[in-house]
C-alpha cells in the first residue's frame, strides 16, 4: 500500500460541536494508484467529502484528524506545515468543489482567478500566467476563451463555471485530483461533456482522480474501482460490475435498489412496506379525469424575451388535465425554468396566454398575481431548499406562511392543525417543526418545501429540480410522496428535471425543450424508449447508468 500514489491508513476525523466531539470518519483505509479514477460513493453524512477535505488538508477549524495516516508519495500529509503544505495544496493535490459558483470569487474575472492559482505555485510574470490561463480555458473547451477571460462567474452557465473550476484545479499539473460532486445540478449532456473532459485530461496527464458522488451511474461509467461509505466507514470496495451486479453489503444493496434506471418503477426504489402503505392510499385516490373533461391548464403560444432580445422561450403550447404529471426536460438554457416560472406567474410572458380552469391568467402582471384567487391553486417547489426557505423561519413558520397570507388563517388552533396535517402528509416528524432550516437534513428541508407548497391545497404543483441534490434513498421517498399526493388529491404535477430516469418513472407525458422550443413530446416511456429526434436521442444516450442484479452477476 505504501507504494501507491495515495495511501489512507485507518483514518479517523472528528469535529468539535456544542455537544462535544463528533466522529465523521471512522477508520477509513484506501489506496489510489497513479492515473487511476476511484469512485467514492455514499449518502450525505457518510464521510465522503470529509475524507477528501482531510486528504487535501482543507478541513475547517472545527475538524481534525485524530488518528491514522494519509501518505502521499510516501510522505504523511497530516504532518506537513508551512511551505511544504502550501506546495502540496494545488501543486501536488487539487480539488474541484461541489458548487462552482460558491467556490469562484464573484467579483474577480475568471481569467484572473486562474492566473492567481498559477502564480501561487510558479515564479513567472503576470503576462505569462495570463497566457497559461488562456491555454487552460482552451484545454477545458470554453467557447470564445479570449472573451471569457474577462467574464465573471455570474455571466457563465453552471457547466461553464465547472469547467473554470477544472482549469484552476489542473493549472499546476497535480498528481492527484479530488472531484467532490463535480456534476451536481448539471443536465445530462453537460454532465457527460464535463466528465468526459475530466477523464481525458486525467488520462493525458497521468493524473489520479477520486470522484466523490452519490450518482452510482456516474461512478459506474467512469471509475475503475468504487468504494462505498456509510457512517464514516468503507463498507464495500470492488469494480463497478462486481459492486452493482452482486453487492454484498446491505447498505450497498439499498443504494443500488434506490437508484433509478431505464426500467425502474417507483415501487422498485422503496421497501415493500413503504410501497404497501403507498398502494393503500393510492387505491382510495380519485379516479382520473374523464375523457373530454376541460383541461386544468392550457398554455398557448407562450414566448419570453429578455433585454438582450433573443427568445428564452418561443411558441410554447401545452395542456394538462387535473391529476396529470408532465415532465419538462432539456439542457441548461433550453427554457425549462423560464417556462415553469411563467406558468407559475413568477415572471411575465412576452407573448401568448396561460389559461387556468378556463380563466386567462397570462395577462395578470406577476407582481399582482399574489392577489389573484388562483395564487393558492398554483404553487411551486424550488430546486434548492437552502435558498428557498427563509433561514429565520422555523419549519412551522415556513409551512404556516402561505396559510396566513393566502388562506387568511391566523395564529391559533386551526393553523396548528393545518400545519401538522401538511407535515404528516409529507412524512415530516412533528418534533422537527420548531427547527430552523440549518438544523434539518437535505431530505427534511425538501419535505418542508413540499409541505409549504401543498399547504393551501393547490390544483397545480410546479416542481423545479426538486430532487437534484438529494441522496438516492431520500429521492426515492420524495418521488413516492409526490406520486401519492398527485393521486390522492388530484394535483397536477409539472416536473422540471434533468434526471430523465426520474421523469420516465413519475410523469405520464414528457416535453423536450431545446433553445426555448419544443422538439418532441409524447408518452414518457415511449418517448425515452424510441426517441424520434436526434436531440432527444442524445439526451437519452447521455444518461449515466449501471446494470444490476442477477443478469449482470451471471455475466461476470
Amino acid at each position: 500500500m505504501s507504494q501507491s500514489l495515495l495511501s489512507i491508513e485507518d483514518l479517523h476525523v472528528s469535529f468539535s460541536t456544542r455537544r462535544g466531539m463528533v466522529e465523521a470518519v471512522r477508520g477509513v483505509t484506501l489506496a489510489v494508484e497513479a492515473g487511476e479514477m476511484l469512485g467514492l460513493v455514499g449518502e450525505s453524512g457518510s464521510g465522503k467529502s470529509v475524507t477528501g477535505f482531510a486528504t487535501t488538508r482543507l478541513l475547517d477549524t472545527a475538524g481534525r484528524v485524530t488518528a491514522g495516516k494519509i501518505l502521499f508519495r510516501g510522505q504523511d500529509v497530516t504532518k506537513l506545515r508551512g511551505d511544504d503544505l502550501r506546495q502540496l495544496q494545488g501543486a501536488a493535490m487539487s480539488m474541484i468543489f461541489q458548487n462552482p459558483r460558491a467556490a469562484l470569487n464573484p467579483i474577480r474575472a475568471i481569467g484572473l482567478q486562474i492566473a492567481d492559482a498559477i502564480l501561487t505555485h510558479k515564479r513567472i510574470s503576470k503576462d505569462a500566467a495570463r497566457a497559461e490561463a488562456l491555454d487552460l480555458l482552451r484545454a477545458v473547451q470554453i467557447r470564445d476563451p479570449e472573451q471569457r477571460m474577462n467574464a465573471y462567474p455570474h455571466e457563465l452557465s453552471g457547466g461553464m463555471c465547472q469547467r473554470v473550476m477544472i482549469a484552476i484545479a489542473i493549472s499546476c499539473n497535480p498528481a492527484l485530483l479530488i472531484a467532490d460532486e463535480p456534476t451536481t445540478g448539471l443536465d445530462v449532456t453537460t454532465q457527460k461533456v464535463v466528465m468526459d473532459l475530466l477523464a481525458d485530461i486525467a488520462a493525458a496527464r497521468g493524473m489520479a482522480t477520486i470522484l466523490i458522488t452519490h450518482d452510482l451511474g456516474l461512478a459506474a461509467r467512469y471509475c475503475r474501482r468504487i468504494a462505498v461509505m456509510e457512517h464514516g466507514r468503507i463498507v464495500e470496495e470492488a469494480s463497478p460490475k462486481t459492486l452493482f451486479g452482486a453487492p454484498r453489503h446491505a447498505y450497498t444493496k439499498r443504494l443500488v435498489a434506490a437508484s433509478p434506471t431505464a426500467t425502474s418503477r417507483i415501487e422498485d426504489l422503496v421497501t415493500a412496506e413503504e410501497w404497501e402503505r403507498h398502494a393503500a392510499v393510492v387505491s382510495n385516490a380519485r379516479p382520473p379525469a374523464a375523457h373530454g373533461t376541460p383541461p386544468l391548464l392550457e398554455v398557448r403560444k407562450l414566448a419570453k424575451r429578455f433585454d438582450q432580445g433573443s427568445a428564452a422561450v418561443a411558441d410554447f403550447s401545452m395542456t394538462m388535465a387535473g391529476g396529470e404529471s408532465v415532465g419538462l426536460v432539456g439542457e441548461s438554457g433550453s427554457g425549462k425554468s423560464t417556462t415553469s416560472r411563467m406558468i407559475c406567474r413568477l415572471i411575465d410572458p412576452s407573448e401568448g396566454d396561460i389559461v387556468f380552469e378556463g380563466q386567462s391568467i397570462g395577462h395578470v402582471a406577476s407582481r399582482d398575481f399574489h392577489r389573484s384567487r388562483f395564487r393558492k391553486d398554483i404553487q411551486m417547489v424550488f430546486q434548492d431548499p437552502n435558498e428557498s426557505l427563509n433561514p429565520r423561519f422555523t419549519a412551522f413558520d415556513c409551512i404556516a406562511h402561505p396559510l396566513m397570507r393566502l388562506a387568511g388563517l391566523r395564529a391559533g388552533k386551526e393553523l396548528w392543525q393545518r400545519v401538522e396535517e401538511c407535515a404528516e402528509r409529507v412524512g415530516l416528524p412533528l418534533d422537527l417543526l420548531p427547527r430552523f432550516p440549518h438544523q434539518l437534513s437535505g431530505g427534511q428541508k425538501a419535505r418542508v418545501g413540499i409541505a409549504r407548497a401543498i399547504a393551501c391545497r393547490p390544483r397545480l404543483l410546479v416542481l423545479d429540480e426538486p430532487t437534484a441534490a438529494l441522496d438516492v434513498s431520500v429521492q426515492a421517498v420524495v418521488l413516492q410522496l409526490l406520486d401519492r399526493l398527485r393521486r390522492e388529491n388530484d394535483i397536477a404535477l409539472l416536473f422540471v428535471s434533468h434526471d430523465l430516469n426520474v421523469v420516465r418513472m413519475l410523469c405520464d407525458r414528457t416535453i423536450v425543450l431545446r433553445n426555448g422550443g419544443i422538439v418532441e413530446q409524447g408518452e414518457s416511456r415511449a418517448l425515452f424508449d424510441n426517441p424520434k429526434t436526434d436531440y432527444t436521442r442524445k439526451l437519452v444516450e447521455a444518461i449515466p447508468h449501471f446494470e444490476s442484479g442477477p443478469a449482470m452477476a451471471t455475466a461476470l
